[in-house]
């Protein structure tokens, strides 16, 4: 009864919050009509702030951090990404009608990692005065890349077949150094390298931390309005997508929650991190996961992938993951 009334109020809390009423305000005024644009060149110049900031802040304190108690959550991730994907692409190749890279592009979206609800869940957690390692937004790649190649791998390979045969090879690492080139990749591991090779907390203390609220509240907005207008793609595709972008993001998080309990036994691994780490699993990528995707499986349809996702799974995964794993962790942890 207890975890049912702190997921209520962490629910209605949610509704409070800037965080999630950006995302809804921009869902109405796409609603109402209204001719609202935000340029691309900003929308861009604003991921790459909020990825930059990730990366330094978690550069940095992996900088200082006990490698030890780092290890099993960054090998956690990594095996979440890849669960996920394996899973979904399963998930996808059972149900009828679906393009089977339309299948593992939706797979792999929601196996990487949405940097703005990372950055609401942060946030939120810093708001309630709930503590986590703070390296650990940085385990963002340890996800978000293998979820992505192995996405774009499964489906090239399957293309491959179909249209080649069963003989037919595919250049694995030509496909990894492509991914890892992107816009959105790129700005994160260039963060995480200044964080660690340089002295760069001045510059993040001055510069990135007093922006990166503002900046999220504008991409929650935009990431509204394109979750409005998607809603009708995704209503021509199939409903069997609604469905996959409303239960994944909650079996994926209870799954990162499983493994971030047991590192929490093993290695001390905090309650705030395990909240964090299953809000990841949550996540359906926002800002990789599209660009990459479209760029290396363009058969695969979009108004599937990043319209289960955008207008379904984000709002899911904020809406009521956040609340449910801080409430979960309140319980499991006596918080």
């Amino acid at each position: 009864m207890e975890f049912l009334f702190d997921f209520l109020k962490g629910i209605l809390v949610q509704f409070q919050s800037p965080t999630l009423g950006f995302l809804i305000g921009g869902m109405v005024i796409a609603a109402l009509g209204s001719n609202l644009k935000i340029p691309n060149a900003i929308y861009q110049f604003i991921v790459f702030m909020l990825l930059m900031k990730i990366g330094l802040r978690g550069g940095i304190e992996i900088r200082g951090a006990d490698l030890n108690a780092m290890l099993l959550p960054a090998v956690s991730t990594v095996v979440i990404g890849i669960v996920i994907v394996l899973a979904g692409s399963f998930i996808f190749s059972l149900m009828p009608g679906i393009k089977r890279e339309d299948g593992i592009a939706t797979a792999g979206i929601f196996g990487a990692v949405s940097a703005s609800t990372l950055a609401a869940a942060m946030v939120i957690m810093d708001e309630g005065g709930i503590l986590y390692e703070a390296w650990v937004p940085a385990l963002y790649p340890f996800m978000d890349i293998p979820a992505l190649i192995l996405a774009i791998v499964l489906a090239n390979i399957h293309l491959k077949k179909q249209n080649e045969g069963k003989d037919s090879k595919v250049d694995v690492w030509g496909i990894v150094k492509e991914s890892l080139r992107g816009s959105a990749l790129s700005a994160l591991l260039l963060g995480l390298a200044l964080g660690l090779f340089t002295h760069s907390e001045s510059v993040l203390e001055s510069f990135y931390e007093p922006l990166f609220r503002g900046f999220l509240s504008i991409l929650l907005l935009v990431m509204g309005m394109e979750a409005y207008a998607r809603i009708n793609e995704l209503r021509r595709v199939a409903a069997l997508y609604a469905v996959y972008a409303i239960v994944a993001p909650i079996m994926h998080g209870l799954l990162a929650f499983g493994l971030g309990y047991i590192a929490h036994i093993t290695v001390g691994f905090s309650p705030g991190g395990v909240i964090l780490l299953s809000v990841m699993a949550a996540s359906s990528s926002d800002i990789s996961g599209p660009p990459t995707l479209r760029a290396a499986v363009p058969s695969a349809n979009p108004s599937a992938y990043i319209g289960s996702s955008t207008s379904v799974g984000t709002p899911v995964a904020i809406a009521i993951c956040i609340p449910l794993f801080i409430a979960l962790a309140t319980v499991v942890f006596n918080l």
